[in-house]
């Protein structure tokens, strides 16, 4: 039953890895992996990125917008969940289920588009609002100081619902008879959520975290893609679109490939460090 996805993951995922030492080759397009020359010296394109004047700023933009979605991915998606647990109105419930997650649909594009339409500086309802009462309308989108705001709050709305589903769905495993006793005890659904749900899914909870926090240099290139401009560079410019911009736009097919195995070999040092934390906290290692 192991096979197929063995397979899956030698042809799909192992193989490809070959071409990782593309970050030690001058790449040519038209000589290939193989016969392109190996770079003098081998971690020639490792210290041009490090050695980049934009290799901190990217590092900043990139675990802070990180941080910030890992944590507004989380807790909101958590109380969302609690609510829905704790809903009683079966029709309602379903109801607002179905419509928070629908926006996990929708592509970055239509989710940027209905951004505009309320942060825009010239049409956007929220500045016609501030311009209605008095106030300057502020450049949300071109503000260093609002950009990651929005940027997150986006990513946020888009979400929210998907994510609540994971954890419905470890609260619904949780025995009955322990909310029963709970109340017959005098306990409140406060106490009840505090001392019982959450403790019931905090396998989940912490499992989710060591996933994300793998994927932290991976801040969500197409949204940053599709939102940034060049006036919010400073704040929104992450390792992914400053690779995108410097190593594929300009053929630099090395750089890209050194910059991939960095964030590669990153992701998997800071997975087994979640896994450690995991385990003192817990008392078990996925």
């Amino acid at each position: 039953m192991l096979l197929p996805g063995l397979i899956y993951f030698a042809v799909y995922k192992y193989a490809p890895m070959y071409g990782v030492i593309i970050a030690f080759k001058d790449y040519n397009l038209g000589l290939g992996i193989v016969a392109s020359p190996w770079a003098d010296p081998w971690f020639k394109y490792f210290d041009q990125f490090f050695s980049s004047p934009y290799f901190g700023q990217l590092m900043v933009n990139t675990f802070l917008i990180s941080a910030y979605k890992l944590f507004w991915g989380t807790v909101p998606c958590l109380v969302l969940a609690l609510l829905f647990n704790e809903c009683r109105v079966t029709w309602l419930r379903r109801w607002v289920q179905t419509i928070s997650y629908m926006p996990h649909f929708l592509s970055w594009v239509i989710v940027f588009g209905i951004t505009v339409a309320f942060v825009s500086q010239s049409t956007g309802l929220i500045n016609r609002g501030l311009e209605g009462l008095g106030a300057e309308p502020i450049g949300f989108l071109t503000s260093t100081d609002w950009f990651r705001t929005i940027l997150v709050g986006a990513d946020t709305w888009k979400d929210l619902g998907w994510g609540a589903i994971i954890y419905l769905a470890a609260m619904v495993g949780i025995d009955p008879e322990r909310y029963e006793a709970a109340r017959v005890d005098g306990a409140g659904r406060l106490r009840q959520i505090w001392h019982i749900t959450l403790p019931g899914i905090r396998n989940v909870i912490i499992l989710l975290f060591v996933l994300r926090l793998g994927n932290i240099l991976d801040a969500g290139f197409e949204q940053v893609y599709v939102f940034y401009n060049v006036q919010v560079y400073s704040v929104a410019d992450i390792i992914d679109t400053w690779v995108y911009r410097v190593g594929l736009e300009q053929l630099n097919f090395s750089l890209a490939a050194a910059v991939g195995l960095f964030k590669a070999v990153t992701g998997l040092v800071l997975i087994i460090l979640a896994n450690r934390l995991a385990k003192r906290w817990d008392g078990q290692l996925w």
